[in-house]
């Protein structure tokens, strides 16, 4: 199967038998592009070996070709949206195929997710079939109609009762102002995650110094580089976004210049294999990085401390190999007690 992504991106994905990985039981893996496909040699039928990319998602590592019985076929990437229909696209310069729908209805889905989820507006309540729900009955065209949004209209949707409209609304509603960091992550800018997010509300505290910036001064910020910087000042240009940020700001959804407090984590970085008991992935990266630490996803000898959580990967041994001090949550937490009131926010 092909999956669509918030921006245009299909990624092939690997419909397995369900096996236990790193102690997690998965039934999908990521085949990234069809030229992994074609790295692979992956035929549909095929016997792998699958894995944990970064001990999280996962991905086909081996094919065996020498398993094959003869019913195996060929993978065909689609020619269209396999939700919308629309062509997909494909510039010489890149290797993934893109629905350029913007109205695409599982684009629309992906991006909904993104601008609620932890990292950004991170509205409680709100999701998977409540956004899906909201945009086929014409309530929502974008994230900025989600404020809105009154109890009535979400009364007439199937499980929503006076009870749960209110709380709904009442959730969407105390989110209109959350830290620059979290809004420029929010807008989903091609190639923007939480790092870079951070590193430009650190640098130009306001959107419209963004907006405003050249290509050369972006692309020489730390990390950032020639591609995603790019990808910001093409974002800035397109006339919709920038409506976008308008419609946001008329109905009082804005951003905040945090004031940043000493940190015991300034430049410290860190890495987190397995399971966190009480913390998903994002939220311990969303503390580090608000606390001035980094988050990678590799071990070297560079990384200061390892979170080592239930069922953790080889990065638990290179770890181990290397003497880099080894966390498990109730010590990651400790590291951080003096920022509670970061910590109460997640």
């Amino acid at each position: 199967m092909v999956q669509v992504g918030r921006t245009g991106a299909m990624t092939p994905v690997a419909i397995l038998e369900p096996v236990s990985v790193g102690g997690v039981v998965v039934s999908r893996a990521t085949l990234h592009n069809e030229r992994e496909i074609e790295r692979l040699g992956l035929k549909i039928g095929d016997t792998v070996v699958v894995g944990r990319a970064g001990d999280v998602i996962p991905e086909i590592i081996k094919v065996f070709p020498e398993f094959r019985v003869g019913k195996e076929k060929d993978f065909e990437m689609p020619k269209i949206c396999p939700s919308c229909g629309t062509e997909l696209v494909k510039p010489d310069s890149e290797i993934v195929w893109r629905c350029p729908n913007n109205d695409c209805f599982a684009r629309k889905i992906k991006y909904f997710n993104h601008f609620i989820s932890r990292g950004a507006f991170n509205i409680e309540g709100l999701g998977g079939r409540v956004v899906e729900r909201l945009i086929e009955e014409g309530l929502v065209k974008d994230p900025a109609d989600l404020f809105d949004l009154k109890e009535g209209d979400l009364i007439v949707l199937d499980r929503f009762g006076e009870k749960s409209a209110k709380k709904l609304v009442l959730a969407i509603q105390t989110k209109k102002k959350i830290s620059l960091s979290r809004f420029i992550y929010s807008l989903g800018i091609r190639n923007v995650g939480q790092k870079t997010a951070n590193d430009l509300a650190i640098i130009y505290k306001d959107i419209d110094s963004i907006k405003n910036e050249s290509l050369e001064k972006i692309e020489n910020i730390r990390d950032v580089g020639p591609i995603v910087a790019q990808s910001i000042i093409d974002w800035f240009k397109d006339g919709s976004n920038i409506n976008f940020l308008d419609k946001l700001k008329e109905r009082g959804v804005w951003y905040f210049v945090e004031e940043k407090k000493g940190s015991n984590l300034n430049g410290l970085k860190f890495v987190l294999t397995g399971t966190l008991p009480d913390y998903k992935r994002e939220e311990v990266e969303n503390i580090i990085i608000n606390l001035g630490g980094e988050f990678s996803s590799s071990v070297s000898s560079k990384t200061d401390y390892l979170i080592a959580g239930e069922n953790p990967g080889s990065k638990y041994d290179k770890a181990k190999e290397l003497g880099i001090k080894i966390l498990d949550q109730e010590a990651f937490i400790r590291i951080i007690k003096e920022q509670d009131d970061i910590l109460e926010s997640y």
